[in-house]
């Protein structure tokens, strides 16, 4: 049968916004693993971040990091290996922007004109992070490890954020806002990521997946865009983002990982009821 994918976003989706519980959404998760759908989550977290999340969730499948940045394979996932991927160690890499240091430097050329309306986790000790996140300390110390990027939290005004924006994009950067920060890094998304994994997924089973995207913020836009079904969970903190689809697309009544599981499940019964659609095997 043709393979159905779940990209996902986790902050504010699969994890409840402010406690991080993905408990709502257990059961679910357990009966796709069974059934064989992948589900991949698609996040603005770091490589260090996800390996325990994936252990915790009895995830195997491959990852999405930082914004798109990159996509992490487990060794041997594929039975011929994608092109374009680096080892490291029991991963591989697809790598689509420059490393962090990089953008710390772009970030550094502009600081002077915008001092004290922002701080970059790169400026932040391990308890401004806790306290801005929510986060446990360790957890904290793993999100600070970026690899492609760097958050900012902004303090200034709204006429300032645009005008640092403009000129940490005139110098060759993206900037891409999610739940809580500005993410600087390079001309990559979660969409771009999402095509990339797809065709990998093709090559492996010579027929293109059934993709479903689930995100409930602006960063996750392009992702909700590229795959084929889109579902978007309300969130208590923001509107939802707005997207030039209209077909294909689902918008949770619950927050969070409940509606996570609620938008999901009415995807996934939809695929089962169209004769034209796939089915997971």
């Amino acid at each position: 049968m043709t393979r159905i994918l779940i990209y996902t976003d986790l902050d504010g989706t699969l994890l409840d916004h402010h406690s991080y519980s993905h408990a709502p959404a257990d059961a679910l998760l357990a009966q796709l693993e069974r059934d064989g759908i992948p589900v991949i989550p698609c996040t603005s977290k770091t490589r260090a971040e996800l390996l325990p999340l994936r252990e915790e969730l009895h995830n195997r499948h491959p990852f999405i990091v930082e914004n798109g940045a990159a996509v992490i394979v487990p060794r041997n996932y594929f039975e011929r290996r994608p092109a374009g991927l680096e080892a490291a160690g029991d991963f591989l890499i697809k790598r689509f922007v420059e490393p962090r240091s990089h953008w710390l430097q772009l970030i550094g050329d502009v600081a002077e004109a915008f001092r004290g309306q922002f701080r970059g986790f790169s400026a932040m000790d391990e308890h401004s992070i806790v306290a801005l996140t929510g986060l446990d300390a360790a957890a904290a110390a793993r999100a600070a490890q970026r690899e492609f990027g760097e958050p900012i939290h902004w303090t200034g005004d709204a006429d300032q954020r645009q005008a640092f924006i403009s000129a940490i994009e005139s110098a060759g950067a993206q900037v891409l806002q999610g739940g809580r920060f500005m993410h600087v890094s390079g001309k990559c998304d979660k969409g771009s990521a999402l095509r990339w994994l797809n065709h990998a997924y093709a090559e492996a089973d010579g027929e293109p997946p059934v993709s479903i995207a689930v995100g409930d913020s602006h960063n996750d836009i392009a992702m909700l865009e590229a795959a084929e079904h889109a579902l978007i969970v309300r969130s208590p903190a923001h509107p939802p983002p707005e997207l030039s689809r209209n077909d294909k697309l689902t918008i949770s009544e619950a927050f969070g990982p409940q509606g996570w599981d609620e938008g999901v499940r009415r995807i996934l019964t939809k695929l089962k009821k169209s004769p034209e659609e796939t089915r997971h095997g």
